[in-house]
């Protein structure tokens, strides 16, 4: 056996590395398999409507991508609470703060419900009045 026989190929980094600087960097996928999905995002005002929609959309996204969920009952959950405080008279900020936080922790793994629940979080921040 010659030695050229025994030699391995060098290691491949599949990750990610930057060395100082500021780097924005919006959708993004690294390794094996990986994929970033793109869609449009909205910055117009938004209303009561427009939240109830994008809770809507939430819920489909959630069917459509279940499988790709590392708990699809705890996100189930936090996006009932969310709606529930929604339907309040007069919703805690502080209440939809906490599940807007958790509701994105939970959908980390799937782009098209992380921008989902980034225009939700943004919709329902502009439902609060200021100082809330």
């Amino acid at each position: 056996m010659r030695d050229d026989d025994r030699r391995q190929d060098p290691p491949v980094n599949n990750g990610l590395i930057i060395s100082g600087g500021t780097h924005h960097v919006a959708n993004q996928a690294v390794g094996p398999g990986a994929r970033a999905f793109s869609g449009p995002v909205s910055f117009q005002l938004q209303d009561p409507g427009r939240t109830a929609e994008l809770l809507t959309r939430v819920e489909l996204l959630l069917q459509t991508h279940r499988a790709e969920l590392t708990d699809l009952a705890a996100t189930t959950r936090e996006l009932r609470r969310l709606r529930e405080e929604l339907d309040e008279p007069e919703p805690q900020p502080g209440v939809l703060q906490r599940a807007l936080t958790r509701l994105n922790s939970f959908v980390q793994p799937v782009t098209p419900l992380v921008v989902a629940v980034g225009e939700l979080t943004r919709s329902v921040g502009e439902l609060l009045p200021p100082g809330r």
